[in-house]
Order: structure tokens, then sequence, then C-alpha cells
């Protein structure tokens, strides 16, 4: 026993002055930047829906590219080009030297093993790979040459091929199909690399290749939000990747330069059961819509973490601005009721589906009490709440999931959307707005609001950038 207890002392003291400094404040090494976050649900990147989880993927991986949807165009990143001569059968060519942070390198057949996978496995980026490329041939000609032959022609593969739940994954992750355990320890080929497992407190990721003026380790914090944004304010954090409701308006004073604000790919609609006869006329759809008054939701129920919607297509992967106002996303309580009377809906209680998203009852309560309306005790077939972790930059992905949770179909609605994705993606963005005008004419559903991100940063630190699907770009930040 007295052995065992004097092998203990070294690592139980190293243990303690770790701690020790860790809640004493002192002042990281000049290379070392602190991160709070929220948990991620997993590091699995194909399984990805939260943006702790996704801004680890931006630092453990480098995607193909970074796909700018208001241009429709691609930026290659591990991918030298990805090309096409008729949309149909597309080519992908890597940048040689890529690895993996086991030291094996990254070729085409990572990708094709991982997507097959993907397919397999149902993770969330499945339908991505199913649905949305529909590839009938991917192959690995070379060890740099991606071949997809789809079976239909599709201008959206740049933008589908950016998503980070379609990076590779190393050959010793696919053989052993260990999944679990390599989520606890993923290897990527991007900018940092994880030392040891990651932990429920958090974990430490290591820079791969120099950059001077920037972290050469991130120290990664998990915990309440609340707590880390007072720690950056106090000098013990250096970076807060989540800010609560509660302190949404101090951190314009406390953070007035340090702070960002960027879209995340999260957006909610109220779906309508178009079979039901009460909701079957458009004009009854566009009552209950303006009878919803998004920003109090906002500032209520979603705890500031939200933009009430301004068009149907949310900010993460609409093509440019709209040219027009979206009518059924304005709150205009005596239009609602006027629009119900004038499609002369029954004064019969209404059924709200039933839903594990936190808002729709308060919406429910809501929206009844501005159109006058009752509201049923119990949930039924009626409204529902459509709650969609997107994970492509492609507005097929949005619409698509519309018309599957709703059964819209209208007016050749179908044949709009096949032509929005068949054609080049940097032009699609005028076809997806008249898709989208029709959705807002015919209101299957109405557009609620989409997800946003805040960080706050001390005075040490600079270069905080975001984006919609990396979240905070982690080897973007320097130190001053």
């Amino acid at each position: 026993m007295t052995m065992r207890l004097r092998l203990l002392a070294p690592l139980l003291a190293a243990a303690l002055v770790a701690t020790s400094c860790t809640e004493s404040g002192e002042p990281p090494a000049p290379d070392v930047l602190r991160v709070g976050l929220a948990t991620p649900a997993t590091l699995l990147p194909a399984d990805v829906h939260d943006q702790s989880g996704w801004m680890l993927t931006g630092a453990l991986w480098t995607p193909l590219g970074d796909y700018d949807p208001a241009a429709g165009k691609l930026a290659p990143r591990a991918a030298e080009s990805v090309t096409s001569a008729d949309r149909t059968t597309w080519t992908v060519k890597l940048k040689d030297g890529g690895k993996f942070h086991d030291g094996t390198p990254v070729t085409s057949q990572s990708y094709v093993d991982t997507w097959k996978a993907i397919g397999q496995e149902h993770w969330r980026a499945s339908p991505v790979v199913k649905d949305l490329l529909r590839a009938k041939e991917i192959t690995a000609p070379d060890p740099l040459t991606i071949k997809l032959v789809l079976d239909r022609p599709s201008g959206q593969v740049p933008a589908l091929l950016s998503s980070p739940a379609l990076v590779p994954l190393p050959a010793s992750a696919l053989a052993s199909r260990d999944w679990a355990g390599f989520a606890r320890r993923p290897v990527g080929n991007g900018p940092f690399r994880l030392d040891g497992d990651w932990q429920p407190t958090g974990g430490k990721l290591v820079r791969v290749a120099d950059a001077p003026g920037k972290a050469r380790v991130i120290e990664l914090k998990t915990g309440d939000a609340a707590a880390q944004y007072d720690e950056v304010k106090a000098g013990k954090l250096d970076l807060s990747t989540v800010v609560p409701g509660d302190r949404h308006e101090a951190m314009h004073t406390d953070f007035s330069q340090r702070h960002v604000m960027w879209a995340l790919p999260k957006v909610a609609y109220l779906g309508f059961p178009l079979t039901e006869r009460l909701f079957s006329d458009a004009t009854v759809r566009h009552g209950f819509a303006l009878g919803i008054d998004r920003a109090a939701l906002e500032a209520g129920v979603l705890g500031k973490q939200v933009d009430p919607a301004k068009s149907l297509l949310p900010p993460a992967v609409a093509p440019g601005e709209r040219s027009s106002t979206c009518r059924p996303c304005t709150f205009d309580a005596g239009a609602g009721k006027s629009l119900l009377t004038q499609a002369e809906f029954p004064a019969t209680p209404v059924h709200f589906g039933q839903s594990r998203a936190n808002w729709l009852r308060p919406l429910a309560e809501q929206a009844s009490g501005a159109v006058g309306v009752p509201l049923a005790p119990e949930a039924g077939t009626g409204p529902f709440a459509i709650d969609l972790d997107l994970v492509t930059p492609s507005p097929q992905e949005v619409l698509a999931e519309i018309v599957k949770a709703t059964g819209y179909s209208s007016d050749g609605f179908a044949d709009l959307l096949k032509s929005a994705g068949e054609t080049e993606s940097a032009d699609s963005g005028e076809i997806y707005r008249l898709a989208e005008n029709q959705l807002l004419r015919d209101l299957p559903v109405a557009p609620l609001w989409s997800g946003h991100g805040h960080a706050v940063w001390a005075e040490r630190v600079a270069d905080v950038k975001a984006t919609a699907f990396g979240g905070v770009d982690l080897s973007a930040a320097s130190l001053r």
C-alpha cells in the first residue's frame, strides 16, 4: 500500500497543480487559447447537429470546400476542383499530400468508403448521400480522383459536397467500425488534432502546422454558458462560444467590439396538415401565420437565440437577399382574424400536433388568442412543429424537407424544384426564389425563425469569425 501511494503522489500533485492553475485565472501561455463551449452531442462528423460539434469538426477536419450560397460558388479546400461537363457525371480532384492525424494519406478511397458508411449507418448525413446526391456510382479511379455518376443532372453537387458532415474518416476507423471509440478520439485531416480522449469536461487541441500569431494549443472547457460569459469578463477564459439570453443585451456593452453573431443551419416552421379539411384553404393558413408574434416568442421561450423569419429560406442557405417582403412572416392579428372570417373558419377548437419542440405550445396559445380561435386542450391532427437541423448549405435540402413533412404538391412545384436542383449552382438562385415565392403563396408551412450563434472574447484575442456550418473558426483566431 505504501509503494502504491508513493507512485500515485506525483500524479495527484500534477493534477492539483493543473486544477489550481485553471481555477486561479492565471494568464495562460502566449500561444494557448482557452475556449468555453456547450457539450457537443457527438464528435462523429456525419452525425453532428449542434454548433459545438460543427466547430470541432471544422477544427479537426478540412472539408472539400467552402460554399457560398449567396454566390452559388465553391472555394476549394481539400479539393483541387469539383467539375462536371453535364451535371450528371462529376469529378472531384483532391489536393496532393493530404494526411490524417495518424499519418495515413487522405485518398479518394477515404471519401468513397466514408460516404458508403454514412449511408449504411443511417447517420444524420445519410439523406445527403441517399436523397440529395442520389449517385448511382461513387468510385475512386485513382488516389486523387473521386468520380460520381448521378441518376439525374444536379447543379447542387458543389454545395452538397462542401458539407462538413461529408469529411473523410481514416481507414482504421472504417475497418473497426468502433464509432463510439472514434467519437471519443476522432482522427481528422484538419488544422488541429485532438490530444488525448475527449472528456465530458472538454479536451485539448494541438495545431498540426506552425501558424505565427495563432494559437498553438486550444484548451476546450464545457460548462454553463452564463458562467463562461462571466469568466471571459474576469479574464479566466479567452473565448465563449455560447451567450445565454439573459446576457444578450449586456453583450453589446460588455464586449462592444469583441462579440460576433452568425446564422446557424437551424430553421423552424409551423407546418399545416394539408389533407385536413380545416387547413385545406391557403387563406386559413395565412390567417394563422399572421397570428404568430415571432418577436415575443424569441424574447420569451426561445431565449433570444433565434432571428424571426424574414423569408422562407433561412440565411444559412439563402441564395442572396430577397427582393420582396415576406407577408406571412409578419405579425398582424387583425389581418389574421379577417382572413379566417373570410374563409368562414368554424369556431371549433384547434388541435396542435405533438412535438418535443418547447415552443409549440406557447405558439399555439399565442396564435389561437391572436386570431380568436379556441385551442383544444390535447394534441391532435393540426398545425405541427418542423424543427430542421440542416446538414448542407443547399436550398434543395430545406425545400425537400418541407415537401416531405407536409406532402405539398401543387401547380408544378415539383418541376420547379427539379429545375432549381438541375441548374448550375451559380445560376440556380433565381429559380430557388421562385420556388420560395410559390411556397409563400400556398403556405404549406409558416416561416418562424432561424437560429443564430454568439461568441464573446477577451482583449488578448483577435480575428474571431464564424460561419453557419463551421461555427467559430478556431484556426483563424489570433493571440496578442
